[in-house]
Formats: C-alpha cells, structure tokens, sequence
C-alpha cells in the first residue's frame, strides 16, 4: 500500500532516465583557510611533542603533515575559486596521480636522460615534467569532456602539487636517513623552504603545461602534441631547470665577487668552504632573487593564459 505525500510536501526529486544525475556534492567554501589553520596547529603540536620528548615516533608524523599540508590546501583553494564544475573526483584523481605516478616515472625516467654531457639540472626537469604530464594523461583518459585553458590550469596544477608532496616527503625522510641521528631540525631544515616554495614550482610549471595540453585536446578526447604543446613544455622545463641552478649560479657569483674558488659540490652545485658573514648574505640574497625571479616569470606566463573572465569559475 502506497501513501502520497501530504498536500503542500516538497516532492522528491528523482532524476528520470534521460535526465543527466544529480551533480557532485561540492565543498564547503573557505574550507582550504580551514584546512590549512588546522594542520599548521597539528603540525606545531607535532613539531613540540617531537622536541619536547626527544623521541623519533612523531617525526613520521611531521614529515608527512610538512609535505602534504600546503599542497592540500592551495588544491582545495583552486578548486573552489576556478574549478567547481570539473568535479571533486578529477582534481582527485589529479592530485593523486601527480604523487602515486609521477615521482616514480620521474625517478625511473632520469636514469635515463641524466648524461654527463647535459646539465643535471636539465636533465631532472626534462624527466619530471615529462613524467608529470604523463600522470595528467593518465588521470583524465576516461574524461574526454574535460577540455580548455582553465581546466588544464587547474588540473596541472593539481597534478604538480601532488609530485611537489611526495618529492618533499621523500627529501625529508632521505635527509633523516642520512643523518647521525634522528633531529628534528634535519626535518625542518630540509622540508620547511620546499613546502613553503611548492606553489610556485611545481604546482605552476605543471599547469602552465596542462592548460596547453587541454587547450589542444580533440572533441573526441584524444590528446595531441601538436607544435604549441612542446613549445610549452620545453618552456616549462627551461623555468624549471632555472629554479634548479640558482644555488649553483649564486655560488659561482659569489665567489667571482671575493675572489675565491667555489668548490663542486653534490650534483654539481658549488659551494664555498669557510664563507664568512658578508659572503653567506650574498649568496642569501642573490639565491633567493633567483627563485623570486623564476617564481615571477611563471606567474605572468599564467596570467597570460587566464586573462580576464577565464580566471572565472563556471556555475
């Protein structure tokens, strides 16, 4: 026996068979100022326990709240101001393939490209912007609607935030490997400069490299390298092996300015033995210039691609 609603009750609605489904639950607004207030105070409270008790238990914990926690949060911040209509399960699923594939494919990738006779720093970008784009293939080939600038932005970017988690984690816990013992400043020392630079690394050279790769892909779904997509790519990989040699060109700088020699260090990268005051402020500053410098190129080149309304999220 069936009972009708009371006269005046909201009826259910219930989507019929050529009705498209209800659309995804969407998140909260302001939830990324939420998220990151609450892990920065986990965090803090991690970072004391760990000093407080002397022990190595919280600094797993740490490493992986460091890593991971401004990611997560300028991904939440991207979706709600430019990517609502994409849906939560693609900028997820970027998200996650950024992390699970793209390091790895990089890794494994690098073996290969990192010859004697190019530069490293040339070499680690060719291979983990190559690995990244590849992680954006993967997690969108079942998605032939997802298209355009603005998706690529957005996606890419969640793509290269998820490989920047990872990468940090992985710096972090192979500095603490490598240590004498487990101190909580090796941690802080090697992961705090990465997290606080990711947005503009990875995150940024991954969706200047997307928004070319969507604003190319056919109606079908089918993505295409075609001459413009390259183009940027290899741009990309030249902002991306600049921000690596900065430490590298800072010391040779430095040293050419006091007269001393740099000596090579891991990788290439030259340092300078027995520095004083005056020198250390220098390569401090010509250092930093470098990555603010490289860091301004890429923020105008997506603001180039995002002009006006495009920066705009759909409805």
């Amino acid at each position: 026996m069936t009972h009708s609603p009371p006269p005046g009750a909201p009826r259910a609605r219930i989507p019929g068979p050529g009705q498209p489904p209800p659309p995804f639950p969407r998140i909260g607004a302001g939830l990324w100022r939420r998220c990151l207030r609450g892990g920065l105070a986990l965090w803090a409270l991690t970072a004391v326990t760990a000093y407080t008790t002397r022990g190595t238990v919280p600094l797993p914990a740490l490493v992986l709240l460091g890593g991971f926690l401004l990611p997560v949060a300028f991904v939440l911040w991207a979706y709600e101001r430019h990517g609502r209509d994409l849906g939560v399960s693609a900028v997820l699923g970027c998200f996650l393939a950024g992390g699970v594939l793209g390091v790895p494919g990089a890794l494994l990738t690098q073996s290969h490209l990192l010859h004697p006779s190019l530069g490293r720093s040339t070499g680690a970008a060719l291979a983990e912007e190559a690995a990244k784009l590849g992680a954006l293939v993967f997690a969108l080939r079942r998605q032939p609607g997802v298209r355009g600038p603005r998706a690529g932005l957005v996606l890419g970017a969640a793509v290269g935030l998820g490989f920047a988690a990872v990468e940090s984690c992985a710096y972090a816990f192979d500095a603490l490997l490598l240590s004498d013992a487990a101190d909580l400043r090796v941690v802080l020392e090697t992961e705090f400069p990465r997290a606080l630079l990711t947005p503009a690394g990875h995150g940024l050279w991954t969706a200047i490299a997307g928004a070319a790769l969507l604003s190319h892909r056919r109606p079908n779904g089918r993505f295409r390298l075609a001459a413009p997509v390259v183009g940027t790519w290899l741009g990309v990989c030249v902002l991306h092996a600049a921000w690596d040699a900065t430490r590298g060109v800072a010391g040779r700088l430095v040293a050419r300015a006091y007269g001393t020699e740099a000596v090579p260090g891991p990788f290439g990268q030259p340092y300078l033995p027995r520095t004083g005051a005056g020198q250390e402020h220098l390569f401090a500053l010509l250092s930093t210039g470098g990555l603010v410098l490289v860091a301004a190129l890429g923020v105008a080149w997506v603001r180039s691609l995002a002009p006006g309304d495009a920066w705009r999220n759909t409805p």
